[in-house]
């Protein structure tokens, strides 16, 4: 069983920034990919950023790139996510969550290709 526990969110100004931490549990942290997805009221959940089991590989939804950064430190079992010049449109609840595949050699964007999920951590930028 996988625990991941997120912490980080809260309420920031538009253009504020915020970093996100998901701690891992249960299985070996290092061989799975990790990804960060978020939910708006009456949305689907969306992928936001993933890195690859290595952290040698990263992928980004369009509208966050060159403003998010998702980094992981596998010594701690800790995945982050960097969010600068937050805007409006970025409040959501945010969701950390760990590849199903060990050792893919992608990082996938697909939701049902994760299986074990964190809480969530709301995130609210006024505007």
């Amino acid at each position: 069983q996988v625990q991941l526990v997120e912490s980080g969110g809260g309420l920031v100004q538009a253009g504020g920034s915020l970093r996100l931490s998901c701690e891992a549990s249960g299985r070996a942290f290092s061989t799975y990919a990790m990804g960060w997805f978020r939910q708006a009221p009456g949305k689907e959940r969306e992928f936001v950023a993933g890195i690859k089991w290595s952290g040698s590989s990263t992928s980004y939804a369009g509208s966050v790139k060159r403003r998010f950064t998702i980094s992981r430190d596998n010594a701690k079992n800790t995945v982050y996510l960097q969010m600068n010049s937050l805007l409006p449109e970025d409040t959501a609840v945010y969701y950390c969550a760990a590849d199903r595949l060990q050792g893919r050699s992608y990082v996938s964007t697909i939701r049902d290709e994760y299986n074990y999920w964190g809480q969530g951590t709301q995130v609210t930028v006024s505007s």
